[in-house]
Order: C-alpha cells, then structure tokens, then sequence
C-alpha cells in the first residue's frame, strides 16, 4: 500500500512539475514536453530523495556530482530543436536523466562520463528502462566522440570556461551546441548554431552547472 501510495504521489508530482516548473515558464515544445512527463526523475536519483524528485532545483547523485533541475533540463532540450533524426552527442551523463529525455528525442545518443561510477550505473539504468539507442564511453568528454561524428546536436552538462573547439569541429552544418560557459561558480547558457560560414550564438540566461574537467575544460 506505501509503494503503491509513493507511486501514485509520483505521478502527481511529475504532472504538477509539466504544468508549474515548464508550461508556466516558457517551455513550449511539446515533444519535450511529452518526454519529460514520460521520464520518471525518481529512478535517477538515489530512493532516499524521492519525495524531492519533481522539486525545481538540482539533487545530489554522489560523486561531488547533481542531476540537473527539472526546468534546466527541458530549457537546455528545448534548444537543441530536436525532430527526432538527430544523433547527439552528450557531454557528462551523470545520473543518465537527461540523457534518457535525448533518447526519447533523437534517434541516437552518444553520451560520454568521466567517472566511471556514474557511467556504469547510468548505462544499467538505461537498459532497464529499454533505452537501448544510448551509447555510453568512459573518459575526457572534452575531446567529443570524433570517430561518430559529425553530430546534429551536442549537448554539455557542465559548465566550461569557454566553447571547446573540438565539439564546434564535430558539428554538422545546422547543428546546434548546447553549453554553459562561465566560471566555476556561475554560467550562462548558451546555444552555438554552426552555419556554413559562421558561428551563430544564443544567449539563454544566467545558470550554475558542476565544472566541465578535462582537457580543454577546467582542471580537476
């Protein structure tokens, strides 16, 4: 009865997150829509949280790490513009929670960890939930995935100090970078579109993210 009392809370709290974290702040696009109310937060964040999986504000998963909150995570898919052809690079799966919102998106996802812990766990994850368009690699994410590109969209879940070139270079033309840039304690979110002849930037506001580490991102 507690399980299934916990369940059904969950699915009310999911619901109330659609309606007062995403529709009433501007998230319009209802293929995210549809994928976040389909994504259940509560298997991406350790059973001790749960009764704060829909809250609007990032969680601790261990590791120095956090799943992002509810609302970055839909603004941030939002601006990839996804129709559902696409194969996406992610850059830091962490939990796996929004790589799970890609999958439901894109045809593929290449998502790379640098803490094998969190890959692991994140790659098991996504083959109990039958995500089996999600490819997982352990290792620097700042150096992209280079033999798979090039990608329609890139998306990087930890703030850099600037755009690594290595991922413009593994956009196709058209395709969309999705990066918070900053310093380590506090972003801006940005979306880089690769044009033909140019690079054109959008500025999606202010946001705080755990650093990007590696080679052409911050050092540990």
């Amino acid at each position: 009865m507690v399980k299934v009392a916990t369940a059904d809370r969950l699915l009310v709290n999911r619901a109330n997150m659609i309606e007062h974290q995403l529709k009433r702040r501007g998230i319009k696009d209802p293929r995210v829509l549809d994928a976040m109310a389909d994504v259940p937060r509560e298997r991406f964040i350790p059973e001790s949280l749960w009764s704060e999986a829909y809250a609007d504000r990032p969680l601790p998963i261990g590791h120095g790490q956090t799943i992002s909150q509810p609302y970055m995570v839909a603004l941030m898919t939002e601006a990839m513009a996804l129709q559902g052809k696409e194969k996406v690079l992610e850059i830091g799966t962490g939990s796996g929670y929004q790589t799970a919102i890609l999958a439901k998106l894109a045809d593929k996802v290449f998502t790379v960890e640098r803490l094998r812990a969190l890959g692991r766990d994140a790659e098991h994850r996504f083959a109990e939930m039958g995500l089996f368009n999600v490819l997982v690699r352990i290792g620097d994410g700042t150096h992209g995935w280079a033999e798979e590109a090039p990608f329609d969209a890139i998306l990087v879940t930890a703030g850099a100090p600037e755009a690594p070139q290595t991922f413009l270079d593994q956009l196709k033309i058209g395709g969309r970078l999705v990066i918070p840039i900053g310093d380590r304690a506090i972003q801006t979110l940005f979306c880089f579109i690769r044009e033909r002849n140019q690079i054109v930037k959008e500025n999606y506001g202010h946001c705080v993210f755990v650093p990007l580490v590696g080679h052409y991102g911050w050092e540990e």
